[in-house]
C-alpha cells in the first residue's frame, strides 16, 4: 500500500514538472478557452471526418510525420507548411526528407472550419498538434495530455531541414545524437523512432537495402533475411507502393524494413529497449510514446506576441 502511493506521488509530481516546464515556456491546457472555446471540439470533430472517409485511413502515419519533421527543426512553428509564393526561395517542404511528406490537406481542412469559428485566432501549430493527437487517439494509440498557445513562424529552414532530419539510411549514433541535441533520451529516442509502426513506409525507402545505393556498396543488406529481400521485391515492383510494418518484433528477427529501425537492434542500449517492448503487451510502449511525444510537442520556439497566426497556412503574414 505504501509502495503505491509513493507510486502515485511520484507520477503526481512528474506530471506537475511537465505542466510546470510547459507553462514556463508560454504554453497551456485550454489556452482557447476564452478566444475560441469550441477550437478543440472543432479540431476533434474534422479528425473525426478524416477518418471517416476510406481514402483517409493513412492519415495519422502522414500527421505523425508531418509533426516530427516540423517541430525537429526549430521547434512546432509550423515552419513546414509554407509553399515559396513567390518562386525566389527555397523553404522547408522542399528539402530532400520532406519532399514525401503528406497531410498538408488535412491541416488546411480544420483551419478553414477554425477560421470561421473564430477568424485569426487559432495558430497552425497548435491545428497540427491537437490533430495528430487526436488521430494517435482514435486509431487506438495512446491519450496524451496537449498544452496549446504556439504560434507560427513566418520563416522556413530549408537548411536546417536538409541537415538535421535523421536519415531513414542513418546510423542509430546518428539519430540518438540528433535526438540528444533536443534534450530526448535513449528511451524517448527508441519510442519516438518505434512511432512510424502505426503506418505504410513508401518503398523508395525501403529499396536502397536491396542493393541500390545500399552504403555505396551495390549488394543488399546483409542484415536482411533472403526469404524477405524477395518479399519486399515484389511488393515494391508495383508503382506507388507501401509496406506495412506494424510489428516492432520483426526488427530482432532481421525483418526491420528501414534500415534505421534494424539499426535499433544494433546498439545494446536500443536494442534492450525493443527487446523490453515486444516482450510487454504495449503498456510500456504506449507509455513511452505517450511522454515522448508531450516532450516532442512542447519543442517550441515562438509563443506569446513572438511570430503570428496565419490565415492561411501556407502562406505567411506579410509584415505590416
Amino acid at each position: 500500500m505504501k509502495i503505491m502511493k509513493i507510486l502515485l506521488v511520484l507520477l503526481s509530481l512528474a506530471a506537475g514538472i511537465t505542466t510546470l516546464l510547459a507553462e514556463a515556456d508560454g504554453l497551456r491546457l485550454d489556452f482557447y478557452e476564452q478566444s475560441c472555446p469550441n477550437a478543440e471540439k472543432i479540431v476533434m470533430s474534422q479528425v473525426q471526418n478524416i477518418l471517416a472517409q476510406p481514402q483517409f485511413q493513412n492519415a495519422p502515419a502522414q500527421l505523425l510525420r508531418l509533426l516530427f519533421h516540423d517541430c525537429f527543426i526549430e521547434g512546432c512553428d509550423a515552419s513546414v507548411l509554407l509553399t515559396d509564393t513567390n518562386g525566389t526561395s527555397v523553404v522547408e517542404r522542399q528539402a530532400i526528407p520532406n519532399r514525401t511528406l503528406k497531410g498538408f490537406e488535412f491541416i488546411d481542412m480544420i483551419k478553414e472550419e477554425l477560421e470561421k469559428e473564430c477568424p485569426g485566432v487559432v495558430s497552425c501549430s497548435d491545428i497540427m498538434v491537437l490533430a495528430t493527437r487526436n488521430c494517435i487517439l482514435l486509431s487506438g494509440g495512446p491519450y496524451y495530455p496537449v498544452y496549446t498557445g504556439r504560434r507560427d513562424n513566418n520563416q522556413s529552414f530549408f537548411s536546417e531541414a536538409l541537415s538535421d532530419i535523421p536519415r531513414p539510411n542513418g546510423k542509430i549514433f546518428e539519430a540518438l545524437h540528433l535526438f540528444s541535441l533536443r534534450g530526448f533520451n535513449t528511451r524517448e529516442t527508441v519510442a519516438l523512432l518505434g512511432a512510424h509502426n502505426i503506418g505504410r513506409i513508401s518503398c523508395q525507402f525501403i529499396l536502397p537495402r536491396l542493393g541500390t545505393n545500399f552504403l555505396d556498396e551495390g549488394s543488399a543488406d546483409s542484415t536482411l533475411r533472403d526469404g524477405f529481400i524477395e518479399e519486399i521485391k515484389l511488393k515494391c515492383q508495383k508503382s506507388n507502393s507501401s509496406f506495412s510494418n506494424t510489428e516492432s518484433l520483426k526488427l530482432m528477427i532481421g525483418r526491420g524494413l528501414l534500415f534505421a529501425d534494424q539499426q535499433l537492434m544494433a546498439n545494446e542500449e536500443t536494442a534492450r529497449i525493443v527487446e523490453e517492448y515486444t516482450l510487454d503487451d504495449g503498456t510500456v510502449f504506449r507509455r513511452d510514446f505517450a511522454r515522448a511525444m508531450v516532450k516532442m510537442s512542447n519543442l517550441v520556439s515562438l509563443t506569446g506576441s513572438q511570430g503570428q497566426v496565419r490565415l492561411n497556412c501556407s502562406v505567411a503574414l506579410k509584415s505590416s
